[in-house]
């Protein structure tokens, strides 16, 4: 019941991710907005969740495991109700930052968990949390449209009510988690910045920076080149989550284990760049645009499960270090992207935002290409 309980709570945390897509339009509208004002409510919560990655090893260590993700989910819980009652965009951007601390010290923890109190092996564990990503990424957008449809506030309160039955679940059923052992409390807060200086996971890392810089104009920003209604880029970006989900626990073990990690990696690369490159051409064609955006989920599933398996493996760290450090790198990545994006449609046009996401993905390539041999020794 404790696996269950932190799996839940893992889809909700997840599904904060692209919840706030069918109502981007809706907040912009009704809080007289511009649409680069807007994308600040992905950039104050990725920057913060960034940042907050560094400390999520040391909050563990003095704490415990149990009231790390309790603490997260507190938090996230008070700044969804938070950003629901806000009145202004400014009181909402604010109010997703916060929402970023709860989401990192939740996140970072909830893998470590499930590992330690599952029955079923490492393996199996993974495999678990990865479903329960996909499953919260797929049904975020979904429930975004549906409950946005009622209203912009809507969204959030629903995050805030499934996110205390989480914490109440976690409360009563998950017990006897150990804090990690470490004696020394600021080697821990020191070691995620510490591990940076690891060339292979710094390479995974810049990496992930370039390809976070992609993704999250593509999350971001594409449902203001779209004419549909809540309802309709609700579904838009259900269909994307469920190729996403499926490619990552289903297809994107199988190619790794075929073709190698780095293989893979800048093939798949390769494929989310001309997926971009192909909306910033099309802007105007709604159904290339929303094609583009549901294939894409299928190249993201892949490279998000490569990703995580790469960087796992690629250094010698403990897990939730090597996860802090590579984690903080690339929230700071996907905190410019939606900001950019939406300043770039407005100085230039929305073709330009989508011309530079797509070359942030060619840069990726480089930088595994130029850090291939090391990785090839490790991964």
């Amino acid at each position: 019941m404790a696996v269950w309980a932190v799996a839940f709570a893992c889809v909700i945390a997840f599904m904060g991710l692209g919840l706030v897509d069918p109502i981007l339009k809706a907040i912009a509208s009704q809080l007289h907005a511009t649409p680069s004002q807007t994308e600040l409510l992905f950039s104050s919560y990725m920057l913060v969740t960034g940042v907050a990655m560094l400390v999520t090893n040391f909050v563990s260590h003095l704490i415990g495991p149990k009231w790390t993700l309790l603490a997260g989910l507190f938090l996230i819980v008070a700044f969804a109700a938070l950003a629901g009652s806000s009145q202004t965009i400014w009181q909402i951007v604010g109010f997703r930052a916060g929402w970023g601390l709860g989401n990192a010290l939740f996140i970072a923890t909830a893998l470590a968990v499930i590992v330690s109190v599952a029955s079923g092996g490492t393996a199996g564990a993974i495999i678990l949390y990865e479903a329960a990503l996909g499953l919260g990424i797929s049904v975020g957008p979904l429930l975004g449209g549906v409950l946005g449809s009622i209203s912009w506030r809507g969204p959030f309160y629903g995050v805030a009510l499934l996110m205390a039955i989480g914490f109440i679940l976690i409360l009563v059923w998950l017990r006897g988690v150990p804090k990690p052992a470490h004696d020394n409390l600021l080697h821990s807060l020191a070691a995620p910045a510490m591990a940076l200086r690891h060339r292979g996971l710094l390479i995974m890392g810049i990496m992930a920076l370039l390809y976070n810089f992609g993704f999250f104009t593509l999350l971001g920003f594409s449902p203001f080149v779209l004419t549909l209604n809540i309802y309709g880029l609700g579904y838009v970006f259900f269909g994307w989550g469920v190729l996403l989900a499926i490619t990552s626990v289903f297809v994107a073990p199988r190619l790794q284990a075929r073709f190698g990690t780095v293989p893979v990696l800048i093939a798949i690369l390769l494929l989310i760049g001309l997926d971009l490159l192909t909306i910033g051409l099309f802007t105007t064609s709604q159904t290339v645009v929303i094609v583009a955006i549901i294939v894409a989920g299928a190249f993201l599933g892949v490279n998000n499960t490569v990703v995580t398996t790469a960087v796992m493996e690629v250094s010698p760290f403990e897990r939730p270090v090597a996860s802090a450090a590579y984690s903080f790198v690339r929230f700071v990545g996907g905190a410019v992207a939606p900001w950019l994006a939406g300043k770039l449609a407005e100085w230039y046009n929305p073709h330009v935002s989508f011309y530079v996401g797509a070359a942030a993905l060619g840069l990726a390539i480089l930088v595994v290409f130029s850090g291939r041999r090391f990785l090839l020794k490790q991964v």
